[in-house]
Parts: C-alpha cells; sequence; structure tokens
C-alpha cells in the first residue's frame, strides 16, 4: 500500500522556501490528538492578544501552561494585553482558532512575537502549520530568528 504524500501547508512552504529545517506532522491538539512519541510539553500554542499600546501582539507557550498576561504586557511594552475575541481573530490574524502560527502571522501582519523562554532550553518545538490537524516541528531559536520573536517568561 503506497504511504500517503503529506502535503504541505503555505507556513511549510514558506519555510522550505527560507531553507529552514522543519518537519511537517499531523497533530491536532486541540482535540488531543499527538503521535506516541511526542510530549504534551513539546508543543505550543500560538495566542493573539490586544495590548492597549501596540495593538495585536503574539504569545508562544506550551499547551501544558497558562499565559500570564501581566508578563506579556510588560515584555511587549504594554500596560495590559486581553485575548483576541473569537469572532474578531481571523479577521486580525488571518487564521481561525487552532490554526494560529508564528510564521503565517509575520509573514502577513508583522505583529510582535514573544516565545515563552522554556522553548530556549528545547532542541524542538511543535507549533500550527497554518491549518487544524497540521503542525511543524521546529528549532525554537531558528523560530525566533525567523520571526523575529522575543523570548521573554510568559507562563505563570
Amino acid at each position: 500500500m503506497a504511504k500517503k504524500k503529506h502535503k504541505k501547508t503555505l507556513v511549510e512552504q514558506i519555510l522550505y522556501k527560507a531553507d529552514i529545517a522543519h518537519i511537517g506532522m499531523e497533530i491536532n491538539a486541540l482535540e488531543g490528538e499527538k503521535p506516541d512519541n511526542v510530549l504534551e510539553d513539546d508543543i505550543y500554542k500560538t495566542l493573539a492578544l490586544i495590548g492597549n499600546n501596540t495593538g495585536p501582539v503574539i504569545g508562544i507557550i506550551p499547551i501544558t501552561q497558562h499565559l500570564s498576561y501581566k508578563k506579556l504586557a510588560t515584555a511587549s511594552g504594554n500596560k495590559k494585553v486581553a485575548m483576541i475575541p473569537l469572532k474578531d481573530l481571523q479577521k486580525t490574524t488571518g487564521y481561525i482558532h487552532g490554526a494560529n502560527n508564528p510564521v503565517g502571522i509575520w509573514q502577513t501582519k508583522k505583529f510582535p512575537i514573544f516565545i515563552d523562554t522554556i522553548a530556549q532550553d528545547k532542541e524542538f518545538m511543535i507549533v500550527s502549520a497554518g491549518e487544524v490537524g497540521k503542525s511543524i516541528q521546529i528549532n525554537p531559536q531558528e523560530l525566533a530568528n525567523f520571526v523575529n520573536a522575543e523570548f521573554a517568561d510568559l507562563i505563570e
């Protein structure tokens, strides 16, 4: 039986063109689906918020953790931040809930992006590839360099 070919998402195509090492994966973290060899701590969620000074700001943290709004506000130069309402998410970031990803958001919107410092010690992290059920495994520092992200303490 022939192996099903993995169709690259736009995010994967962008990374491929930029010659950034990554691995495309089928993971639906919203449904709790993950391969056996992947730890939950390796999967990161891309959260879209609005800052009172900067406007939209992106925070990336492990799916097992909770975002500290206060820490993200401080890191991003805001007094306070709040989640973007679900009804406004797609028109703000270009992605639906569960598909927000740092690569696509940076390519189209240039919003400030912050990755929790816990990722700096990891060989790889897994983030959405721009479609629900699709993810990429990538080196955190390479991702940060590509999307102009800063590392900051973001979790409660």
